[in-house]
């Protein structure tokens, strides 16, 4: 398959012209076309290793086991996330996933205590996890990520293909259900996070994570009883500043 001659980035009229152009492919079929055709050795996939995270993950082993894969370590992780990390990365012969973490000094300065999250949990995501993203996305032209629709009602409306200053956000799964997630993981028999099971639909940072009730979404234990529903990396550009 060729890359497609049109423009690829720049503005929202590229993006939507690109998932109008796809929206048929199914998120292998896709995910094959960004990272072999339109962004050849210039995209990666963002993982959180979270509950969801082994579906693309195992897409993206079938494609290329080399392709840079960047996980966020902010250094407030479950334990369990850590382990998941370690026994995906082994189970799927992945090769190039490279852990960030958000910069010392930085952290001496802005969190000595370690507790910036209580009191300004936008300041730590963007001290944890927006910046070292950021800093480690330089160079690329796209990268992927695990968002859904069903996810939450601020990701209703998720498009197959985004841009922003200038780089491509590729959205594989945007169409897919929970049963769609499920279904996958049983056919291709892939491991489970352990916190799934304990009611961790969405699990991101130990003190910014909590369990799930049945009927809420998905991510209604993320930053519970705060009216912030997203970490800082899907809301504005990311900038890694002059300083870092």
């Amino acid at each position: 398959m060729n890359a497609p001659n049109e423009i690829l980035f720049g503005d929202a009229e590229a993006a939507s012209q690109l998932a109008a152009k796809f929206s048929a492919f199914d998120p292998q079929k896709l995910l094959r076309l960004a990272i072999e055709d339109l962004f050849p050795g210039r995209i990666a996939l963002v993982s959180s290793f979270g509950a969801d995270s082994a579906v693309l993950l195992h897409m993206v082993s079938k494609i290329d086991k080399g392709a840079p894969v960047l996980f966020i370590d902010t250094l407030h992780l479950f334990p369990e996330t850590l382990a998941y990390r370690d026994e995906l990365v082994a189970r799927l012969k992945l090769t190039n996933v490279k852990t960030l973490q958000p910069d010392a000094d930085a952290l001496a300065k802005a969190d000595p205590e370690k507790f910036l999250w209580a009191s300004d949990p936008d300041a730590c995501c963007h001290l944890r996890k927006v910046l070292p993203l950021a800093k480690a996305l330089e160079g690329y032209e796209a990268w992927i990520t695990g968002r859904k629709r069903y996810q939450a009602e601020t990701r209703a409306a998720l498009p197959l293909f985004e841009t922003e200053n200038g780089r491509v956000k590729v959205n594989p799964l945007a169409a897919w259900s929970g049963a769609d997630i499920e279904a996958y993981f049983d056919r291709h028999q892939l491991p489970k996070h352990s916190l799934v099971a304990k009611g961790y639909p969405s699990i991101g940072c130990i003190p910014c994570t909590s369990q799930v009730r049945p009927g809420e979404d998905a991510r209604a234990g993320r930053w519970r009883g705060r009216a912030k529903v997203e970490c800082g990396i899907h809301v504005a550009p990311l900038y890694a500043g002059s300083d870092i």
